[in-house]
């Protein structure tokens, strides 16, 4: 009987992650299992992995044993990209009871009979090759968004990724399937919807079906505030979609994430991306000339295999030049099975470090830059339930972090408000208006 049970859950890496998690829970909780904190001594424990890069496996290790710090006797069990990647890995960890793969983590309640420790691990996973199903995902009561998956796996292969390994083929549902899912979230409180995937913009694979209608679909769907789009490539946000959010739609608000990877034409070549950077470039001045006070994140990686002084000087240069409000920075590293590491010769740690922190040094400039031009205007900010040392925060429509002293009143709220000043932390201090 595994009723009246506790499990608790820890989530790595990205939104998608999230969302899936999200949805994981509730197939505890349909099948009896009262969700708990992590510290909380649950009966089951959850884990579900990241391995974009290699401090996402370490981490992995290192929660298992504080779960098992925390509830010796708990069933520990794996999902995730990690668990599919490397599920024979995971299942020889001390204290690992079951690994599931992409196929296998939403049907997890089946292979859970009881909650007895085991001596060896049970592994269930198929070739990535089959995993074929789209399954929707999406969070609630997690946060104040909710985070919406829209789209599965990837077909781009970049050079550096493990993701479609990990995840397989571009996949999901119709645009009026996940219509239905978005209005499950609109009959909730939850004002904010971020839509999550592997790569977003590719959703429909080219069928009648695409991204830009999904988006006007959900854009008409009352009860829901906002939605941000939380991350799509360069060659698939067209100007359309462009358009769209920062012109005509009444629901999207002006923030983009927008990977880049990096800034110089020969290394994109070596990393197997689809766009050079003058595209990049393009997509930056169009959204700056509709809304100058629209949010561009950027990603960025650093220390690709071959990349010269010369390169990464050429890359930073363009990174300056971008009128961009933050970076997002990853340091390059070596994945089994991806072919980058033989692609040129190994950039030293001690050059990722040093390059990582200049980029660093160049998104908290660009950061405030944006923060300066915002201070004066007012804006829309959604407030969360989290309080810390008598402050709250909060996000404007173009992702401008704001504090105030905590009032319970204004958690899952949005309150007009006026930006004043940044205070040492980079965050704006507001006036709050009627």
């Amino acid at each position: 009987m595994i009723q009246f049970k506790k499990v608790a859950f820890y989530t790595l890496g990205c939104k998608l992650n999230f969302s899936e998690t999200s949805t994981i829970a509730r197939l505890f909780e349909d099948a009896g299992f009262a969700k708990v904190d992590f510290e909380d001594t649950p009966d089951v424990y959850v884990i579900n992995t990241c391995s974009v890069t290699e401090n996402a496996d370490k981490k992995c290790k290192q929660l298992v044993k504080k779960a098992l710090k925390t509830n010796p006797s708990a069933f520990v069990t794996i999902v995730g990209c990690y668990a599919q990647l490397k599920p024979e890995e995971i299942g020889k960890i001390p204290g690992v009871d079951l690994v599931l793969g992409a196929n296998e983590k939403f049907d997890i309640i089946s292979y859970i009979e009881n909650t007895d420790k085991k001596e060896e691990a049970t592994i269930a996973y198929k070739n990535i090759k089959e995993t074929k199903s789209f399954v929707p995902s999406v969070s609630f009561g997690d946060r104040t968004r909710s985070f919406l998956k829209v789209q599965d796996g990837c077909d781009y292969f970049c050079t550096f990724c493990t993701i479609p390994l990990a995840r397989g083929k571009s996949r999901n549902a119709t645009i009026a399937e996940t219509v239905l899912e978005a209005e499950k979230i609109a009959k909730t409180d939850i004002k904010e919807v971020v839509l999550t995937g592997v790569n977003i913009g590719d959703f429909g694979q080219g069928n009648d079906e695409n991204f830009f209608k999904l988006i006007q679909e959900l854009d008409k769907i009352k009860g829901i505030d906002r939605y941000r789009i939380s991350s799509i490539e360069p060659n698939l946000l067209s100007n359309e979609i462009i358009d769209f959010c920062l012109s005509k739609s009444a629901h999207f608000v002006p923030h983009f994430h927008i990977p880049l990877q990096v800034g110089n034409d020969r290394i994109l070549k070596a990393m197997r991306r689809k766009y050079e950077r003058s595209l990049y470039a393009e997509r930056v001045s169009h959204i700056k000339s509709l809304r100058k006070d629209c949010c561009i994140g950027v990603d960025v990686i650093v220390g690709f295999p071959g990349e010269t002084d010369e390169e990464f000087l050429d890359s930073y240069n363009f990174l300056q030049g971008l009128d961009i409000s933050y970076l997002h920075v990853f340091t390059y590293s070596e994945r089994a099975n991806t072919s980058a590491p033989k692609l040129g010769e190994t950039v030293s740690m001690e050059k990722r470090k040093e390059r990582s922190k200049m980029l660093h040094i160049l998104s908290d400039k660009k950061k405030r830059a944006f923060y300066e031009e915002n201070i004066g205007s007012e804006r829309i900010a959604l407030f969360e339930a989290e309080e810390d040392e008598g402050m709250m925060y909060g996000f404007t429509e173009n992702y401008v972090k704001v504090k105030t002293p905590f009032d319970a009143s204004f958690v899952n709220q949005f309150r007009k408000v006026k930006l004043n000043a940044i205070d040492r932390d980079g965050i704006m201090k507001i006036d709050l208006s009627n």
